[in-house]
């Protein structure tokens, strides 16, 4: 058995999978590679995730939820393209790689980027706190969990400016009050599904006013949100298969469930890192992602022994991402407490063998 703890693509239930696998191979008579997305059978499977999204989340009325393709990476300018009003001024918080993506697709369309705070003094390692947002902005921008250094906003930015969040890697992983924001977006591949599907929960009232002279139809949200997704081709696959993985968080107890088996691991986990004199955490304090846990080894010297035990346990994708070095466990949605248990098991067990 295989205990998956990479950063992406995302893992997911094995029911979700096999749902999935089935109906590559049939779904009433076709592959659902190949049927037509303005079937009865896809308009029924879009209309029917973006329920499920509604539902996950409480999504109040007056939102469109849509699912386009290109990433985050692409909404990083899609998000700023179609918020920029008046001002053509936008405050972005930098919380690291991501962040910074952000930060300069919105300078390359054309905004000026007030930076009012950023983590980056020391490596990202935690969230900025005393800062005063800009009120002469157009809208304010953060992403709510950065996958690389392993920190997570735990509350949402107070603004009277729009709000936009990149919730790539922790949407549907605890509630979040999707009334306080303007636009949401988030890759699918963590915690929703495949790549290949950024789902978008927009506020209608943004819809079709910005300012920018450069507007290419594909990247208007109105466009999309006037065709339900429709506007080109979607990725089939990703939202079939986010549809299903929706339908079992709900089954499963739903995002408060979710939250509650998120806690629990990310406790295990970093109350091991703590406690065991051969490790230590990479963020500490409140700032510590549930989704991310970042943490290195007190002294290298143990690292040949410790890969070995963790390779050696069917523990795949534990290696830190090069900023930071060390190890990273990320325990999306579908990671079970008994992998984590696996993982912890080992470093208690390096504690006795090193």
């Amino acid at each position: 058995m295989k205990h998956n703890f990479g950063a992406g693509p995302c893992i997911l239930p094995q029911t979700v999978f096999k749902e999935a696998a089935d109906a590559v191979l049939d779904i009433n008579g076709l592959s659902l590679l190949e049927i037509s997305h303005r079937s009865p059978e896809f308009v029924q499977i879009m209309e029917e995730a973006q329920a499920l999204v509604k539902q996950a989340l409480n999504v109040p009325d007056g939102y469109s939820v849509l699912f386009l393709q290109g990433g985050a990476s692409l909404g990083f300018t899609i998000t700023a393209l179609n918020m920029m009003r008046a001002t053509k001024k936008a405050g972005y918080i930098n919380t690291g790689t991501w962040a910074k993506g952000a930060i300069t697709e919105a300078k390359a369309v054309g905004l000026e980027v007030n930076v009012f705070a950023s983590s980056e003094d020391k490596n990202f390692n935690y969230i900025p706190k005393d800062y005063t947002v800009p009120s002469d902005v157009d809208f304010v921008h953060y992403t709510s969990n950065n996958t690389i250094f392993g920190t997570q906003f735990q509350s949402i930015v107070q603004t009277d400016a729009p709000l936009v969040c990149d919730m790539s890697s922790d949407i549907f992983s605890k509630k979040v009050d999707v009334s306080k924001f303007d636009i949401i977006y988030a890759g699918a591949q963590k915690n929703l599904g495949p790549a290949g599907a950024t789902l978008y929960i927009i506020k209608d009232d943004i819809l079709g006013k910005s300012t920018s002279e450069f507007m290419p139809k594909y990247l208007n949200l109105k466009n999309h949100a006037d065709k339900g997704s429709m506007l080109n081709t979607p990725p089939v696959f990703s939202v079939y298969t986010s549809m299903l993985n929706l339908r079992h968080l709900i089954a499963n107890g739903g995002v408060d469930a979710a939250a509650e088996r998120n806690q629990a691991k990310a406790d295990l986990l970093y109350n091991e890192i703590d406690s065991n004199p051969l490790f230590k955490a990479a963020v500490s304090g409140e700032d510590r992602s549930l989704m991310n846990v970042t943490f290195l080894l007190n002294d290298d010297a143990h690292k040949e022994a410790f890969d070995t035990l963790w390779n050696d346990a069917g523990i795949v994708g534990l290696k830190g991402h090069r900023s930071v070095g060390g190890y990273r466990a990320s325990m999306y949605n579908a990671l079970t407490i008994e992998s984590v248990q696996v993982l912890t098991d080992i470093m208690k067990e390096l504690g006795r063998v090193g």
